[in-house]
């Protein structure tokens, strides 16, 4: 959520930096800052109202002891009154909070201004590329082809006992899966982080503290009798461990880890690139969460751009990493750089991985702050990132690594799975 003083004093930045966005966003912040204005002088007529009650009923005290009664029955009518213009003043105030408040959290993030304009996909920029395509042969399959092959995935069984979308992974597909989520946890508590095992559901607090509600809220799976979510990233739960808590600025950076499944809706996505792992409801994922102080987070979302590189080169899959443009920024972001894995069977690249800096706008939602040196809260700036999602590194793979002779392992992730080779 977008803080109103910053909105006040900005507004023309706001309104700029939210048309990368592709959003005419006058109106709405001009509305923000009428509501602020008389959100504000509201509670400076409550605040005025209530003192000069508390401030009457001392006198009629004094009044009555003396024995000045006519004078304290006319200031305890005054005292009646100003009850009555108390109570109609705290009703206006939280009509106005509450119509303000819903307009922030309809406003999405603004947009560093790295950020380039653009009006989808086809707009983000490129700004790095890394490894060999490999040539296949001729014959070459394409992940859902070798899956039903080798016998390790199996879509029409998951679509039996759940629906499109539900894979099962049998036998040494199961076993791969499994080495590359403790291959990223290894990977990522080397680099620091801690590691946490969380909730798969969250409730509707936790939806808005991370900003997937309400603008997420048609993709998520919810379990109405008890309004919980089923978690869509990690991120959901991760980051909202630090809900409604203030830190010591001393103990900042904090950098935690966990593995998820995670769930999606993914309602209106057809077609063939969609097909297979390409996309689906329930997907494996390992995300990498941070809390940063103000002034270090840009430093740290470039860290977190470094780490996903070495895992990739690691696993030796041709990859670029993107920065988004406005029109495909997400909603709480304020920077984002994708990355993709070249899919050589499909000729066309992958999404694995979004690694974003939201700045103050989920803590602002979270009431996330720290205490810094002056001994003032101050709202810290928190970052996440995949490290890795799993089903379109495992199609890389697949693919990338298929030979004539069957799918070889990358030689990182042999260790964890005791095979070299799937055959």
């Amino acid at each position: 959520m977008l803080q109103v003083p910053f909105i006040r004093d900005n507004k023309d930045l706001v309104i700029e930096r939210l048309a990368k966005r592709n959003i005419d966003a006058a109106e709405d912040i001009n509305q923000v800052v009428a509501l602020d204005e008389a959100r504000r002088g509201l509670q400076t007529k409550l605040d005025n109202a209530l003192a000069e009650g508390n401030k009457l009923s001392k006198e009629i005290g004094g009044l009555f002891k003396s024995g000045d009664i006519d004078k304290a029955n006319v200031l305890k009518e005054k005292t009646s009154q100003l009850k009555v213009d108390s109570k109609e003043l705290t009703e206006a105030l939280n009509n106005t909070t509450s119509a303000l408040n819903e307009l922030l959290y309809k406003l999405p993030n603004v947009p560093n201004k790295l950020v380039p304009s653009g009006n989808t996909e086809d707009d983000n920029e490129v700004v790095f590329k890394e490894g060999d395509i490999p040539i296949l042969d001729d014959d070459a399959l394409p992940h859902w082809e070798l899956a039903k092959k080798y016998d390790i995935i199996d879509f029409e069984l998951g679509n039996k006992i759940t629906g499109a979308g539900f894979p099962v992974y049998k036998g040494k597909g199961a076993k791969l899966q499994r080495a590359l989520i403790t291959y990223f946890l290894d990977k990522n508590t080397e680099a620091g982080y801690t590691e946490f095992q969380l909730p798969h559901l969250v409730n509707e607090a936790s939806g808005l503290g991370t900003g997937q509600l309400p603008d997420k809220e048609g993709q998520m799976y919810h379990v109405a009798a008890d309004n919980l979510y089923l978690i869509p990233t990690a991120e959901v739960p991760g980051t909202n461990i630090f809900r409604d808590v203030v830190v010591n600025e001393i103990d900042l950076p904090i950098a935690i880890t966990g593995y998820t499944p995670c769930f999606r809706r993914e309602a209106g996505s057809y077609g063939a690139h969609v097909r297979g792992l390409n996309r689906l409801h329930q997907f494996d994922k390992v995300e990498i969460i941070r809390v940063e102080h103000p002034t270090k987070s840009y430093e740290a979302l470039n860290g977190m751009v470094a780490h996903v590189k070495t895992i990739l080169q690691e696993l030796k899959l041709p990859y670029r990493i993107l920065r988004l443009c406005g029109g495909d920024l997400g909603f709480t972001s304020a920077l984002t750089y994708d990355f993709e894995v070249f899919s050589t069977a499909q000729d066309r690249w992958l999404e694995i991985s979004s690694v974003s800096n939201f700045e103050t706008f989920q803590a602002n939602r979270l009431k996330l702050r720290f205490k810094n040196s002056e001994g003032k809260n101050e709202l810290a700036h928190t970052l996440n990132g995949s490290s890795l999602a799993l089903p379109r590194v495992l199609a890389g793979i697949l693919e990338n690594y298929q030979t004539k002779d069957g799918i070889l392992v990358p030689e990182v992730l042999q260790p964890y799975t005791g095979f070299k080779i799937i055959n």
